[in-house]
């Protein structure tokens, strides 16, 4: 697969989402380990359906598969959809597919350097996301990158015969100090 080195960390890079990537997303869509951590559990994704929703988002602006420095590997997918030019909003949304690469820190670092590009570059004034409750990992991984908690909608998600709340956390340009675009041209 070709990938395009668009936002580079220090162990990942951002490149824009590939549509002949519609195989390993459609197999990560299909696992519980990774969907009920993203509420979409109870979606049947077919490689179909994947290809067309892949082609039909082409052109999103700002939605990139995550990629390993070292081996050139596809380990998930990050994105800032729903942007509002106007109000200078947007929201966060990212998974990690490949199990291998949990906890280690990739979701961190992919998040920062969205921020980088959202706040810096796209000139964004909010970011915000939402999880749901027992999602603890990604919670600590969202405050450690500088979300804050604005709010919670109980109940609302319904996932292996238990309701669970979403937590909605955002944070502002102001907030956001550091630079983790490791191939920015002006520093």
């Amino acid at each position: 697969m070709k990938y395009f080195k668009k936002l580079v960390g220090d162990r990942i890079y951002l490149s824009p989402r590939n549509v002949d990537d519609a195989e390993q997303f459609t197999e990560w869509m299909n696992d519980f380990e990774v969907t009920d951590y993203t509420g979409r559990s109870g979606a049947i994704v077919t490689l179909e359906a994947e290809k067309k929703y892949l082609q039909d988002n082409i052109n999103v602006e700002a939605t990139f598969s995550i990629v390993t420095l070292d081996e050139d590997k596809l380990i998930g997918n990050i994105s800032l959809e729903g942007i509002d030019h106007m109000n200078r909003e947007a929201t966060l949304g990212i998974f990690i597919g490949d199990k291998d690469y949990l906890s280690k820190g990739y979701g961190t670092e992919a998040i920062r350097l969205l921020l980088d590009y959202g706040f810096n570059y796209m000139n964004l004034h909010c970011i915000k996301l939402k999880l749901l409750s027992f999602n603890e990992r990604a919670f600590k991984c969202y405050k450690k990158c500088g979300f804050k908690e604005m709010g919670r909608i109980r109940e609302n998600r319904f996932i292996n015969g238990k309701y669970y709340d979403t937590i909605c956390m955002d944070i502002l340009e102001k907030e956001f100090k550091e630079s983790y675009i490791r191939n920015k041209n002006i520093k």
